[in-house]
């Protein structure tokens, strides 16, 4: 090897080993750092330098809130019936240190520790209470949890019942209950429809009988005023042509005394516009004594010009 190949190697060596130990710390992470295996420090957010050979990252710690979805674990309530319940677990590490050295594999501690917990508490509930009393479970679990996971830098945030599987007979009961349950809502809904159409049926046929009565009212109230309209305009009409009549014989004896006729010849006169008066509907008219004589005289005159 030539000799001045030597330099460039040890200076990339040196190159290499000075940015290996440049350490950036990216944001809601933190570097649990090592000295000759022991505990030096927690690097948090930023730029960091580390003594190469002797210190070394334990560990990468995320301190985001996270979410374990642990699968059903089976659950023996107070009256002895056997459910399945999923369980979701939210929590974030508060302390990387504890996180790194206080267990051995802490997602398997809060498994178990879950599942454990879930029994205790099922275990002094009757299955309706479980089935009902989703709040109070989670809020026990959280409280828990939050204490048995507090050593291992570990605050348990909420925890949900995810699903809550019943057996297989007690499934088939609720959905007959439920059915039942919506078949007497379906038959109430129904009976209140029909009850309500025959209240409105009725208020319709009521108001077609009131509409029809003022109806009928009217058109009696209106035939009413036309027959009265009717006869008064005939009692005007009769009233009117009596008094044209009475005009015109008047007006006829004005113009003959005014011709100087004689007293006869008026009274004759009048005895026409009684006949005219009659109008055909009576056969016999009775006339004054002193009229006759007039009367004959008149019929003798009418003879003799035919």
């Amino acid at each position: 090897m030539e000799l001045w190949v030597l330099p460039i190697i040890i200076a990339v060596l040196v190159i290499w080993i000075f940015f290996s130990s440049i350490k950036i710390v990216p944001q809601a992470q933190a570097f649990v750092m090592e000295r000759l295996g022991a505990y030096q420090g927690t690097w948090s957010v930023g730029f960091h330098i580390k003594v190469p050979f002797i210190d070394k990252v334990a560990r990468r710690v995320n301190l985001k809130e996270q979410v374990a979805d642990f699968p059903p674990q089976p659950v023996i309530t107070k009256d002895n019936a056997s459910v399945r319940i999923d369980t979701v677990v939210f929590y974030q590490i508060t302390d990387p240190k504890l996180f790194t050295y206080g267990v051995e594999n802490p997602m398997m501690a809060i498994e178990n520790l879950t599942a454990t917990t879930l029994r205790n508490i099922i275990g002094d509930l009757e299955l309706d209470q479980t089935l009902t009393s989703r709040e109070i479970i989670n809020t026990k679990m959280r409280s828990a949890l939050d204490i048995a996971t507090d050593p291992w830098g570990i605050k348990v945030n909420r925890v949900e019942l995810k699903n809550i599987i019943p057996p297989a007979e007690i499934q088939n009961a609720m959905e007959k209950q439920m059915k039942a349950e919506r078949e007497r809502r379906e038959a109430v809904t129904r009976a209140e429809g029909e009850k309500k159409a025959r209240i409105l049926e009725a208020e319709g046929e009521k108001e077609s009988a009131i509409l029809r009565a003022e109806a009928e009212k009217k058109s009696a109230i209106l035939r009413a005023e036309a027959q009265k309209e009717k006869m008064i305009r005939e009692a005007e009409g009769e009233a009117e042509a009596i008094l044209k009549v009475q005009q015109a014989n008047a007006d006829g004896i004005r113009m003959l005394r005014e011709a100087g006729a004689d007293e006869a010849v008026l009274k004759l006169k009048s005895l026409e516009a009684f006949e005219r008066v009659a109008d055909g509907q009576a056969t016999t008219i009775l006339l004054p004594a002193e009229l006759q004589g007039i009367a004959s005289l008149g019929a003798a005159l009418k003879e003799g010009m035919k």
